[in-house]
């Protein structure tokens, strides 16, 4: 097993085989490696069966810096949502893909937003990525997201086809 990857059941988990008195393991949980380290005790994806659970993603990279972030000579912030909403899409793709998943296979998708007043630059650019046939998206407005740079960040669930990953 890869570095990163659990596969087995986690603490408080119980499989369907379980639960029918076998011992099969949960399902697969990673880290996926070259993304940002999640900043607590929980995986960027976790597999159950032929469902994606993928935790809330932002814009950070891999070295801690954040797409969508400009700081000036003087210290002053630029937080662009445009670019960190396509940062966290493509996180989202590459994360699906370490599962052998795509875009095209989310069914819903949670999106957190610092500022509703964001909301049409956000919009925007989800659109590039999905029309009315994408995922479900609930968005909601949050009083603040776990670095000050973040504007948007957003958790998805995805259905896995046959013979995928």
């Amino acid at each position: 097993m890869a570095a990163g990857e659990h596969n087995g059941p986690m603490p408080g988990d119980a499989s369907d085989a379980q639960r029918d008195g076998g011992a099969a393991p949960v399902g697969l949980s990673r880290v996926v490696p070259g993304k940002a380290t999640p900043r607590g005790a929980y995986p960027h994806v976790k597999v159950v069966g032929d469902l994606v659970w993928v935790s809330g993603t932002s814009s950070r990279r891999a070295d801690d810096s954040f797409a969508g972030v400009d700081v000036a000579a003087d210290g002053s912030v630029h937080l662009d949502i445009r670019e960190q909403t396509r940062a966290v899409i493509d996180n989202i793709a590459d994360i699906l893909g370490s599962v052998g998943c795509d875009l095209t296979d989310l069914v819903q998708v949670t999106s957190y937003l610092v500022d509703m007043g964001d909301f049409a630059g956000y919009n925007e650019v989800y659109a590039e990525y999905f029309d009315h046939t994408g995922p479900t998206r609930t968005t909601v407005a949050v009083r603040e997201l776990p670095h000050p740079h973040l504007l948007i960040e957003i958790q998805a669930v995805a259905h896995r086809r046959t013979g995928r990953g």
